[in-house]
């Protein structure tokens, strides 16, 4: 769903209320607290319509209970239109510039995004294993220019391993989804390497591909694996790790080009988001797809 559209079907809070009801619950509402279909509306206040009361638990509840847009006081129109915004910016967007779009404050919107992409971090698509020819690959974002400032006397900045930047590792189905994690201390090893791609890739239906670095090596004992050597060559037939790459660009040009600077703590986040969006590159349309997972409809 493009703005235009989005501004056409949500033109009062009453119809992004309508819209999520019928996309969580089908026409038949339930409880969210005890899963009971004997409920009915919630005639009180200016609220009337809009909640719902239990006749089993007695509790009053609304379609945002459990969901990223519990308690919120911001308009779902608001919410909607944040979420199109991040899901249509390929290389994400920043929180001043949806701000301005939407002409609402910096800080409000950066709390949305975050609450966005932590819904996006509970994808339960990464549940399941990528097959066929996998590529996996690390990278490092974050950190000054790699060539420094000459004026100032700065010193060229580490690429790779041994520098400051964060770590991040990956894996890629070609031509289907992607996996990647901010790394902690120790996944990197060849211990830490085997456990993640042995969590998140088919052994019996895969072929790994990585480039030369010998903490891959260990994945030799679980499945096929298979080597680029990039001093060599950036590819041998299907043997390449372009595709893996390719999301490492989208990953940092959203650092370089909109964000500028991830904290360690939010790093997984801006993670999360860039999975999310490019495992739904191919959706006709993500934005109804991205609200039925927030919502946990089963449809």
């Amino acid at each position: 769903m493009n703005i235009s559209e989005l501004f056409e079907t949500f033109k009062t809070q009453e119809q992004a209320i309508d819209y999520l009801e019928g996309v969580r619950w089908h026409g038949k509402p339930i409880c969210p607290y005890c899963n009971s279909e004997s409920v009915g509306r919630h005639a009180s206040g200016d609220r009337a319509g809009h909640r719902w009361q239990c006749r089993d638990c007695t509790r009053a509840f609304s379609v945002t209970v459990g969901t990223l847009f519990h308690g919120t006081h911001v308009p779902l129109r608001n919410w909607f239109l944040v979420l199109a915004l991040m899901l249509n910016a390929k290389k994400s967007a920043s929180a001043y510039q949806i701000a301005r779009d939407v002409g609402m404050r910096r800080p409000t919107v950066w709390s949305m995004m975050h609450r966005v992409r932590t819904a996006m971090a509970e994808d339960p698509t990464q549940e399941k294993l990528l097959f066929g020819i996998v590529e996996a690959d690390e990278t490092y974002v974050g950190g000054k220019p790699r060539k420094g400032n000459k004026r100032n006397g700065d010193t060229p900045n580490k690429r790779g391993r041994g520098t400051k930047k964060v770590p991040v590792i990956g894996v890629v189905e070609r031509g289907g989804r992607v996996v990647a994690r901010v790394a902690k201390p120790g996944d990197l090893s060849a211990k830490g390497i085997a456990k993640f791609i042995n969590k998140f890739v088919d052994p019996d239906g895969s072929i790994l591909i990585s480039d030369e670095y010998k903490g891959y090596n260990r994945v030799s004992e679980t499945m096929l694996h298979t080597v680029i050597c990039h001093a060599r060559s950036y590819a041998d037939g299907i043997v390449h790790t372009n595709t893996i790459e390719s999301f490492w660009a989208l990953v940092k040009r959203a650092w370089y080009g909109s964000h500028h600077h991830y904290s360690r703590k939010y790093m997984p986040l801006y993670i999360a988001e860039a999975c999310f969006k490019y495992n739904r590159r191919k959706s006709a349309d993500s934005f109804d797809g991205s609200i039925r997972m927030f919502v946990g409809s089963a449809a």
